[in-house]
């Protein structure tokens, strides 16, 4: 079975993603998303041992490093803790969400209310440019399919919360959609933006300049797709190089990873590690769900390599899943970091988009229920950071 990406063709994007009432719907998709997810946490976290507010559930973890780095900016090297160990600090932490809080915070907003203002607004322009994307390669229904599944996936709960990831998802979808209609100078400016936001923007990068190498066959101004792709392929190389500056070393940053969150390439070893023992084990349900979830991205991967989707979005999708695989860390945080691999979702969604609309609208539905919900979950009951 192989899946048609549509070519860029002179109808515009706009008419072709339903105008705004296309856009509107995707909007009002996502909306629904976040208030169902936002009724569960507030649901869920009444009844736990210690009842905290929707708000604050929604600042825990990476949240607090957010704010730091938006409020204090970051520190001058290497932390330590008492017995002089190395400590991970904000430095781990990419720029690009920091610098809209603190701008958020100087029009006068509260710096927690700045960074959830930002998320949110984000997750609006996240339902945008996936409609926006999924219509441009596979047609409107796909674009509302993406958005659902996207925005209701296990994981999707960091689209409320003061993280990276609705950002990020905004970037990157709208850096592919640039792409794909060939609008070079959005496209760079988007990539280099979205290498800021977070490491997997490398990823990102290398997808961009897939895209442009696609375009040299027939682009008239040859350098405009490659100067966006250059752009996009300094961002990350920028931030590290900026650490390793700041710091005095250059493998500061992945110095810094390692000792605040057990980061580092073993090359899928610990993944193996923790799939293995779990699945022999059994021991508890989150890490038993973590590693379906894990082996469901994997199988979802491997029938999207199968069809026949868009190159740049392919490579994009393989590389990020080599970095979240390949990595050791906290295996609760994998679902989280492969929530914008969006390759793992294009099986699904072209089969939403295909299938007759009841049968589409109830399969995203059920899959909506768990995700939210498991989502909820993770930030109301399970003790640790996402």
């Amino acid at each position: 079975m192989t899946t048609t990406v549509e070519q860029p063709t002179k109808e515009r994007l706009w008419e072709r993603a339903g105008s705004w009432d296309g856009v509107l719907t995707a909007v009002g998709i996502l909306a629904l998303t976040r208030a169902v997810q936002l009724l569960l946490i507030a649901w869920l976290g009444s009844a736990t041992a210690q009842p905290k507010s929707v708000w604050d559930r929604l600042l825990i973890w990476d949240g607090g490093w957010f704010l730091r780095v938006a409020m204090d900016g970051y520190p001058d090297g290497y932390t330590y803790d008492a017995q002089g160990a190395l400590e991970g600090n904000e430095l781990a932490f990419f720029p690009a969400y920091p610098i809209l809080i603190r701008a958020g915070a100087a029009l006068g907003l509260e710096p927690g209310t700045a960074a959830i203002a930002v998320a949110w607004l984000a997750s609006i322009g996240a339902g945008v440019a996936l409609h926006l994307l999924g219509s441009s390669l596979y047609g409107k229904r796909a674009g509302w399919a993406l958005v659902a599944i996207c925005c209701s996936a296990p994981a999707s709960v960091v689209l409320s919360m003061a993280y990276s990831e609705s950002l990020f998802i905004a970037l990157v979808a709208g850096m592919f959609v640039a792409a794909h209609r060939r609008v070079w100078w959005a496209a760079g400016l988007l990539g280099l933006a979205t290498a800021l936001s977070r490491p997997t923007g490398a990823a990102a990068a290398l997808g961009l300049a897939v895209a442009a190498l696609m375009a040299l066959r027939d682009e008239e101004h040859k350098i405009k797709p490659l100067a966006a792709a250059a752009a996009a392929l300094a961002g990350v190389p920028l931030y590290l190089g900026w650490v390793a500056y700041r710091v005095g070393d250059l493998s500061a940053w992945f110095k810094i990873q390692t000792a605040g969150w057990g980061t580092s390439f073993d090359y899928g070893r610990s993944t193996v590690e923790f799939l293995g023992k779990t699945l022999r084990t059994g021991d508890g349900w989150i890490p038993l769900s973590v590693a379906f979830i894990l082996l469901v991205a994997l199988a979802a991967a491997g029938v999207a390599l199968t069809q026949k989707h868009w190159p740049p979005l392919v490579v994009y999708g393989v590389v990020a899943m080599i970095l979240v695989y390949g990595q050791a860390g906290f295996y609760h945080s994998k679902p989280r970091l492969l929530l914008p691999v969006l390759l793992t979702l294009l099986p699904a969604v072209v089969a939403a988009a295909r299938a007759r609309p009841r049968v589409a609208v109830l399969s995203i539905t059920a899959w909506a229920l768990f995700g939210l919900w498991y989502g909820a979950y993770l930030v109301t009951v399970w003790p640790y950071t996402l």
